[in-house]
């Protein structure tokens, strides 16, 4: 048999191209970057040649490295898959679900009773880590993501479409000097989340105020942060409707009636060889039909 490289060099460097980063991969692998960087160049010299573009702040695969993921990331998958189903309890069938906290909290866990009751052997290894769209297959089966689009090589079924509302403590709007007019944001800080950067400026174009400016804008990885970030007055945050909704935070109010549609939307997202996997196959089809929103 012909040698191989090292499986921990080939699981290093589909890691590294799923995340396009090197600290990104290192902490999936819980590795140091210095450790994992070794391995990619062990790779590179058994395979004889680069496999990554070293940028600033990233790796880009080159046409060698795209065409050594596009041959082997399946096997690698199927791989794990025979390892999980070898040593998995064959009574009991188990997804491995990547989920952002909000929705699992808003949407997901209030009707889990529901799937409970209706595949009772279906259990959820539930994963908040972010990057969940790039470690599929690489630990998750699927994943509910957040994101304009998903990439095209995946299964993806988008599971909502929403509005932009302005989310700001109620005494904003009820006292003394109540905000009324948007222009008046130009003295808060602006709340954007990290997977929703664009939801800031989408409303200000839809309010014709271009050249409006927050006092500051700050990021959040954490909806449910956010929320509590502008119920206790330190910004303005800038959300999907649902999350005001599903909030029913009394100290929250809409601060002004602008419709907006919003770029994102949540996505369920998985390979296509997935669905075929039992697990995955009974969630995606209760989501669909129990929490997806038809119309979309």
């Amino acid at each position: 048999m012909r040698r191989l490289p090292p499986l921990t060099a080939i699981e290093a460097f589909v890691q590294v191209a799923r995340t396009g980063s090197i600290k990104a991969a290192s902490q999936e692998l819980a590795l140091s970057p210095p450790a994992l960087s070794r391995r990619i160049q062990a790779l590179e010299r058994f395979i004889g040649r680069p496999l990554f573009e070293r940028r600033h702040q990233a790796v880009v695969l080159n046409a060698d490295g795209d065409r050594l993921l596009q041959q082997i990331a399946p096997a690698l998958d199927q791989l794990s898959d025979a390892v999980e189903i070898m040593t998995s309890n064959t009574d009991v069938l188990r997804l491995r679900l990547g989920i952002l906290p909000l929705y699992a909290s808003q949407r997901l866990f209030p009707r889990l009773p529901e799937l409970r009751a209706k595949h009772p052997e279906l259990h959820l290894d539930v994963d908040t880590a972010q990057h969940g769209l790039a470690r599929l297959g690489e630990g998750l089966d699927a994943v509910i993501a957040l994101a304009r689009e998903i990439d095209p090589s995946l299964y993806a079924r988008r599971l909502d479409r929403n509005q932009v509302y302005v989310i700001g403590a109620r005494h904003l709007r009820e006292g003394a000097d109540p905000i009324v007019r948007p222009e008046q944001l130009a003295g808060l800080t602006a709340l954007v989340h990290r997977d929703m950067p664009d939801t800031f400026s989408a409303w200000r174009a839809a309010a014709g105020l271009t050249d409006l400016e927050p006092l500051a804008i700050d990021h959040f990885d954490s909806g449910a942060l956010m929320l509590e970030a502008a119920a206790q007055g330190l910004g303005i945050a800038f959300m999907h409707a649902s999350h005001f909704e599903d909030a029913h935070d009394d100290r929250l109010v809409r601060l002004f009636d602008i419709p907006v549609e919003s770029p994102y939307s949540y996505w369920f997202a998985c390979r296509p060889r997935a669905l075929t996997q039992r697990p995955v196959k009974l969630f995606h089809d209760w989501l669909i039909d129990t929490i997806a929103d038809p119309s979309v």
